[in-house]
């Protein structure tokens, strides 16, 4: 069997323990473990394992990780996505769709301080799907809208695919966290503005809250104080040299346990549901990186990702046209993958074809994130979706994902917008480095 051969065949075997319920980190490992044994020697292959287990494990790079996760997870223990959602609703509360546009700028708040999707729908699920459901909004916008501005967590740093993408191309943290920025508020905007289409059309679905005060409204902004102390001090601190991402992460932790404590929202049994939380989460990832490390070995043996460059580059095609079915292929993948796995998957395969297009690695990283948030909420996968089905009992399946579609179309729109304008992604990290 050529090495080729190989590779083709453990790509095949990979999504077939995926499609089975394999943990996606150990069957990674497995395949790149049994196919360096195979192509090279069962001596190397296990001594690959062991060594890429040690170096990741041990890998300092990687702390940036569990600091940002207990970062987010402190946030949600103190109840700080409950005043998040109380201060937009005061502000937006009042008119046609006002309840769904104040939980979208709560999850775009709520990503600032949590870099987990699952996290952020979650969280603001929890608080705002009731009152939704108390004020006769539509079952179906309710729950779709949750799930999908929930996957605002990975676009608006902090955000865990941001890192794992960082770590794996060797890109600096720090510049993927400032290039989802904009991007961020232009795909929150856009989820806005698809709200507001379906209430023009139909007044109905969503009907207008209680009127609200300018006074109101002005003491809702009150409430978005610790978010936006706790964003400026990590990413600003982080832009001055104040500190290293992993410190930045250790700061804002540390940020969010000071002002629980201070405020007095933070009680023995929270602090740690937030440490076995963000244990289990990390532990979760750094598997799944560890995978993707000696899967990555596997595939570089293969010598695939290097023949694939080759083959699009003898193609006569046009670098943009070649991104389209790059885009196109993680679409599809995204139908049928976990976020991280697909992104620890593919990138060792795909990135040293994009850097040989002459692509900004960084802009790659943001459409890769926009993609991925295809992913979270698309079926069957959709975890999204099945988060917010855990807190809607009542509203089946099915009108969750119909829920969904239109906010499909704004990330569409939005890899649009940003294929053809990528210095909208590039332009603060190149201002700031």
């Amino acid at each position: 069997m050529t090495a080729a051969a190989a590779g083709l065949l453990g790509i095949v075997v990979l999504i077939f323990l995926f499609l089975l319920g394999m943990p996606v980190g150990f069957a990674m490992a497995a395949v790149g473990t049994a196919g360096f044994c195979l192509l090279v020697s069962p001596e190397a292959g296990l001594s690959l394992l062991a060594r890429d287990v040690f170096a990741t494990f041990s890998n300092y790079s990687l702390t940036v990780i569990p600091m940002f996760i207990f970062m987010g997870s402190l946030a949600f223990a103190t109840g700080m996505s409950r005043k998040l959602y109380d201060s937009s609703h005061k502000i937006f509360g009042q008119m046609k769709g006002g309840l769904v546009v104040a939980t979208i700028a709560a999850c775009a708040g709520f990503a600032a301080i949590c870099g987990s999707t699952n996290a952020t729908a979650a969280a603001m699920g929890r608080v705002a799907l009731p009152e939704m459901k108390r004020y006769g909004y539509d079952d179906s916008l309710a729950t779709g809208s949750v799930a999908a501005a929930g996957s605002l967590g990975i676009l608006i740093p902090p955000s865990t695919i941001f890192m794992v993408y960082g770590i794996l191309t060797e890109q600096s943290i720090g510049a993927l966290f400032l290039s989802g920025i904009l991007p961020g508020l232009l795909l929150a905007g856009l989820f806005i503005g698809v709200v507001y289409i379906q209430c023009w059309r139909n007044p109905a679905l969503a009907p207008a809250g209680p009127a609200t005060t300018w006074k109101d409204k002005l003491s809702g902004l009150t409430g978005m104080l610790d978010t936006v102390i706790l964003f400026s001090l990590v990413i600003g601190g982080l832009f001055l040299g104040w500190f290293s991402p992993m410190q930045a992460g250790a700061v804002g932790a540390a940020g969010v346990l000071i002002l629980g404590l201070a405020r007095r929202n933070l009680s023995m049994p929270a602090f740690l549901f937030a440490v076995k939380d963000a244990l289990k989460i990390t532990c979760e990832v750094i598997v799944i990186i560890t995978g993707a490390v000696v899967f990555g070995h596997f595939m570089a043996v293969t010598k695939i990702p290097l023949n694939l460059a080759g083959w699009v580059g003898a193609l006569d095609l046009h670098p943009a046209a070649i991104m389209g079915i790059i885009v196109m292929i993680y679409l599809v993948g995204g139908f049928f993958m976990d976020a991280l796995a697909m992104v620890t998957l593919t990138i060792p395969i795909i990135f040293p074809l994009v850097r040989s297009l002459g692509f900004d690695p960084i802009w790659f990283g943001v459409i890769i994130v926009l993609i991925t948030e295809m992913g979270v909420i698309t079926p069957p996968v959709g975890i999204n979706v099945y988060v917010i089905k855990s807190i809607s009992n009542n509203v089946p399946l099915e009108t969750i994902f119909k829920g969904i579609f239109p906010f499909l179309a704004a990330i569409l729109l939005a890899i649009g917008i940003l294929l053809a304008f990528p210095q909208i992604a590039t332009i603060l990290p190149r201002l700031l480095h």
